[in-house]
């Protein structure tokens, strides 16, 4: 189960293998919201998003038989980057599937960080049902993107610095996506303050998540 002893384990883990990012404030977004807003800044993490924190949580803590295995993730970009570092850092292999058609530099970078690539049909074929097709034949262990607790306790890391770094926070906002960024925040935050407040944000074109609670 996630919680706040998990994700500090995870923090004590981690935390030789990534950066601690940087908390910013903007003068002029203070002005125009009427608030006083911290940014922590995860773009400047290593493979350049929060993802490193959950895949290198999630790696070193396999045992040494799931190492000697392997693993396989799937994505189209930063989880791929992420899976890809802390597994050759760990020295395990790592085997990603993305589609054909993401971004060339980031599958430069995860290819760049030793992962072998599997690329697939996003119109055609069903990016997880691959992930596993391979994990099953050549027995290697799931990293998920966001559905592990492991991987949300590495995310949730990214709150335990925030509120050392500024802890009378009375409100955090995080991405949802997939969730498992803004479970770890948010059980992190309340774990360290109980009254803060917690917002999942998403696009408003690509609000998905919101659409799944209507329905």
């Amino acid at each position: 189960m996630l919680s706040i002893g998990l994700i500090k384990e995870a923090h004590e883990r981690i935390r030789p293998r990534i950066h601690r990012t940087p908390v910013i404030t903007s003068r002029s977004f203070d002005e125009a919201s009427r608030r006083q807003v911290f940014f922590k800044c995860e773009n400047f993490q290593r493979a350049g998003a929060f993802k490193i924190r959950g895949a290198t949580n999630k790696i070193l803590s396999l045992t040494e038989g799931e190492k000697r295995r392997g693993v396989v993730a799937f994505s189209s970009g930063n989880h791929a980057q992420a899976v890809a570092l802390a597994a050759g850092e760990a020295g395990v292999r790592a085997v990603v599937a993305m589609p054909d058609d993401a971004p060339k530099l980031k599958v430069a970078a995860t290819r760049a960080y030793g992962a072998e690539i599997v690329f697939y049909d996003r119109h055609g074929e069903d990016r997880e049902a691959v992930a596993h097709a391979i994990a099953e034949r050549e027995h290697l262990v799931m990293v998920p993107p966001y559905d592990d607790y492991l991987v949300m306790a590495g995310q949730g890391t990214s709150a335990l610095e925030f509120l050392d770094e500024v802890p009378d926070l009375d409100c955090i906002l995080a991405p949802c996506s997939g969730g498992g960024l803004f479970a770890g925040v948010s059980t992190a935050a309340k774990g360290i303050r109980p009254e803060i407040r917690c917002f999942a944000v998403e696009p408003e074109t690509g609000d998905d998540t919101r659409q799944s609670f209507i329905k």
